[in-house]
């Protein structure tokens, strides 16, 4: 990854959220796409959240929304819709959602390479894994850069991009129940269209197309350890860590102030969801 990235320094930012916060999570990927270009260094957020559905914008076509996010309540899991993306991805403490934010000043990113700086991430993260990028069709949010081992899916990747930067987010399955994910994903699509026809293409889940990394590696694994393991291939890669200029960032008056825009155009997203 380091041969890919024109930068010695990666600022760190780690944000465990609430259910209160959940809106937070792309309040501060949009917030943080605006000014990476100023940072002029690529930062990674790692963020967590309780037990939530995030839709994408695709699934506000559902036939009975409500219906399916009813399925999704009974669940036991919580829900909003995110201002980008397709389809619909879960978040709960067992899956860690990465987003590396790179400036695009020093050199331009094309989406493949920008997918491709995340593949080498996670590769370098769990190097005795053999990670193929490739779409996982009866997943849930299907897309051209999953990642799978053994033909299943450990994570999905999509990315965003202004003028001058650009975000690669993945959500990585490390552990917990992936099948129960995946029968609630697939019950809320099934709810939703209401035996009317599938002209959107929303996936036909099958929960057995996504595994954990835990269960991939045969071996117990937390989030925290990811994030351990993460952090720690950057610095054998050679990158210097930073983990206090973003945090610090984050309470400055301009910061707050594109942040509570960004969260307030999020807010609107919900009416009716």
């Amino acid at each position: 990854m380091k041969a890919q990235l024109p930068f010695s320094t990666i600022q760190l930012l780690d944000t465990p959220l609430t259910t209160e916060q959940k809106l937070a999570s792309f309040g501060l990927t949009n917030t943080l796409l605006n000014v990476t270009s100023d940072i002029n260094v690529p930062l990674i957020h790692f963020w967590t959240l309780p037990p939530t559905l995030i839709l994408g914008l695709k699934d506000r076509h559902l036939f009975d929304l409500p219906a399916g996010l009813a399925k999704v309540t009974q669940s036991g899991y919580d829900h909003f819709l995110r201002n980008s993306g397709g389809l619909a991805v879960v978040s709960d403490g067992g899956i860690l959602n990465v987003s590396l934010f790179v400036p695009q000043t020093t050199k331009r990113f094309s989406v493949d390479e920008g997918y491709e700086l995340m593949k080498s991430l996670i590769h370098l993260t769990f190097p005795t894994l053999t990670i193929e990028s490739y779409e996982i069709t009866r997943s849930y949010c299907p897309g051209d850069y999953d990642l799978s081992v053994d033909g299943k899916k450990i994570a999905g990747i999509s990315q965003r991009r202004n003028a001058n930067a650009l975000v690669v987010m993945a959500y990585i399955s490390v552990t917990g129940d992936q099948q129960f994910r995946g029968r609630m994903v697939r019950d809320f699509y099934e709810t939703g269209l209401a035996d009317q026809p599938n002209d959107w293409d929303f996936p036909d889940v099958d929960p057995a197309s996504m595994i954990n990394v835990a269960d991939a590696m045969h071996q117990p694994l937390t989030v925290a350890e990811v994030k351990s393991a993460m952090v720690n291939a950057l610095q054998q890669d050679h990158f210097d860590i930073d983990t206090t200029s973003l945090p610090q960032r984050l309470t400055t008056s301009d910061f707050q102030t594109q942040y509570t825009k960004e969260l307030a155009k999020i807010n609107k997203r919900q009416v009716g969801i």
